[in-house]
């Protein structure tokens, strides 16, 4: 039989797991601190930041909830001001 997983103890799981890596991280930081190897910290934060740099650039994002497909038509900022919309109206 096999055990089923519920969502808390996925998210549990999931939490666990990061702040194992954030530990993991943290003692290598440090170890590299305390015996002054800063030409491999300067190699690890410049792969960090173009790691970060190709997720964020390779992300999507545009907006999920435009089904119509008319991206002129989004009069968000025209309703939090208060302001009606002149859109459209010929």
């Amino acid at each position: 039989m096999k055990p089923t997983r519920n969502l808390a103890a996925d998210q549990r799981r999931r939490k666990l797991i990061t702040i194992l890596w954030t530990g993991l991280l943290a003692t290598v930081t440090i170890t590299l601190i305390y015996k002054e190897m800063t030409a491999v910290l300067y190699i690890l934060a410049t792969l960090g930041v173009t790691a970060l740099l190709v997720v964020v650039g390779l992300s999507d994002l545009t907006p999920s909830d435009n089904t119509s497909g008319d991206t002129a038509s989004n009069d968000s900022a025209a309703i939090g001001s208060g302001i009606t919309s002149t859109f459209g109206s010929k």
